[in-house]
């Protein structure tokens, strides 16, 4: 496991084997959308300095408070999500979906079709918008083991924040 900080913007890295397959899991914490550019031009540089070491062929999943608006309209990006997002992209939300091609990682949170209750992630406190910035996303030539992606609303957890929750089915491998 290591970890490494770009400015109070940390990432996690973990790696597990399980069923034959190699795991990786990278948890981070993105720069908010008013964050300045050059913060979030290091983040978005940052992460697939980390993601390029990983092989093809192990399942990477990424996740984390990304707090990027992918949004609905996956013109351009059908490869990586699909319809099912919330509003409009954003700008943190087109580097993330630009990070995400470059990755080969799927939005598991745009894959599945809930009931807007079930997709948003955070609430600012004025309770203006309802927003989708935390996400889980996975290895393109894993998307069939992902079965589901959905917030958890009613969690008892101190943030204000809907945990996101994915279930995710590996078949072992064959050798």
């Amino acid at each position: 496991m290591g970890s490494s900080d770009i400015q109070n913007h940390q990432t996690v890295l973990q790696n597990k084997k399980k069923r034959g397959i190699t795991i990786n899991v990278i948890q981070c914490y993105a720069p908010t959308n008013d964050s300045n550019d050059n913060d979030k031009d290091q983040f978005y540089e940052m992460l697939p300095s980390i993601t390029v070491k990983y092989p093809r062929k192990d399942l990477t999943i990424l996740l984390g408070e990304l707090n990027a608006k992918v949004g609905m309209d996956n013109n351009g990006y059908e490869d990586i999500m699909g319809r099912h997002g919330l509003e409009e992209r954003d700008e943190n939300g087109e580097r993330f979906a630009n990070l995400c091609v470059f990755n080969k990682l799927v939005i598991g949170g745009t894959i599945f079709p809930y009931k807007r209750m079930h997709k948003v992630t955070w609430i600012p406190p004025d309770h203006t918008t309802e927003n989708q910035i935390d996400h889980i996303c996975i290895s393109r030539t894993f998307t069939r083991s992902m079965e589901d992606v959905r917030t958890q609303g009613g969690a008892d957890i101190a943030s204000d924040h809907h945990p996101v929750v994915a279930k995710i089915k590996l078949k072992p491998k064959k050798h």
